[in-house]
């Protein structure tokens, strides 16, 4: 129970709200609420006292039951009955008049912050609040066979897309931020400092799209050095300034496309291979998961036994330290830091990678 709690007043939810409320909050004069309350606060201690001198008694339950009183009409729940003179009228009348007057005005200024919550959130204009998510900055049509594939892969990871429109070209599920990809503020809006990873996409075929693509790249590594970046680059002459500005992984979509057709001219039918595995839907794919604990120092026979045998998996590569060894030979053992690159059906009970450094 108490950890439904925790993640409830953790949720990106009240987090997108009390973004809302500091942005609202900036722009009000507090001191007009502050006034309004504290008027409401005098008039119902004045008419309580009121009633309490020429009502009751004058016991201190009878204070009490006054200020109850009065409290609950400026609610419009007060009972009739409890003032029976005139004067008892007047209060009640008067607390009525100005008491509801003040309520229905803080009333208004609350409904009206939830009408502009909806409209902004509508319009691109909110935050995600959302931790460990992918940020997708730029809409292209990688961007939106990415986004697909994203939100089918067994991950599970929350999306984010910034881009300049009046509306979201991607899928209800996606969250959407709108604004320019290099800007501090719409970045933060899309919570890129508690993003795990950040997909820069260009907006064309241009040059000047790869230009843009490194100043957002140069803004999100400002923000947040550890998320790792990954980049569709137009002009292969232009990644060396990709890797200059610190680019965990470069996709150069026409050079791959050209050695994917060049190798399928030879070998026929690797092309319908490779997009099997990296593409999502039926069959295996392709995934990137943490050595298991039971098979530390085992050797990699053993280990591609391990995985074929137990989770159906079959492993293309292990990487250790940010370098990648593909087919190793016999006598190599992992360890524990290791990761594996594995071709499976599902993940099963192996666990992802959750990390910040890119496959080299």
């Amino acid at each position: 129970m108490l950890g439904r709690f925790k993640a409830f007043f953790h949720s990106p939810f009240l987090r997108r709200v009390s973004w809302h409320v500091k942005r609202v909050g900036g722009k009000i004069d507090r001191r007009f609420f502050l006034s309004l309350a504290l008027g409401l606060v005098v008039i119902i201690g004045l008419a309580a006292t009121a009633i309490w001198l020429v009502e009751t008694d004058r016991t201190i339950e009878m204070l009490g039951q006054s200020f109850y009183w009065a409290g609950a009409t400026v609610l419009g729940l007060g009972e009739g009955g409890f003032v029976t003179g005139p004067a008892g009228w007047i209060v009640g009348w008067l607390l009525g008049l100005f008491g509801v007057a003040i309520v229905a005005t803080i009333t208004g200024a609350l409904v009206g912050f939830v009408i502009d919550f909806l409209l902004k959130e509508g319009q691109g204009m909110g935050a995600s609040g959302y931790k460990d998510h992918i940020v997708v900055c730029g809409w292209n049509s990688t961007a939106r066979d990415l986004i697909d594939e994203l939100s089918r892969d067994e991950y599970g990871t929350k999306i984010v897309l910034l881009y300049d429109a009046e509306r979201s070209p991607a899928a209800e599920s996606v969250y959407f931020v709108r604004g320019s990809t290099s800007h501090d503020t719409d970045l933060k809006r899309a919570g890129i400092e508690h993003a795990t990873a950040a997909i820069v996409c260009p907006i064309d075929n241009s040059d000047a799209a790869d230009m843009s693509s490194i100043l957002t790249v140069l803004a999100i590594e400002s923000i947040n050095p550890e998320v790792r970046t990954v980049v569709e680059v137009n002009n292969p002459d232009h990644v060396e300034h990709f890797r200059r500005a610190n680019v965990n992984e470069i996709m150069v979509t026409s050079k791959l496309a050209a050695h994917l057709l060049a190798r399928s001219a030879m070998y026929p039918g690797l092309s319908q291979l490779v997009t099997d595995i990296v593409s999502g839907g039926e069959g295996s794919e392709l995934y990137r998961v943490a050595l298991p604990a039971d098979c530390d120092g085992m050797p990699i026979d053993d280990l591609a036994s391990k995985l074929r045998s137990e989770h159906q998996a079959t492993l293309l590569a292990v990487v250790r330290q940010g370098l990648t060894y593909a087919n190793p030979g016999q006598d190599f053992r992992v360890a524990l830091d290791d990761d594996l690159v594995i071709v499976a059906e599902s993940l099963g009970d192996l666990q992802p990678l959750r990390e910040t450094s890119a496959v080299a």
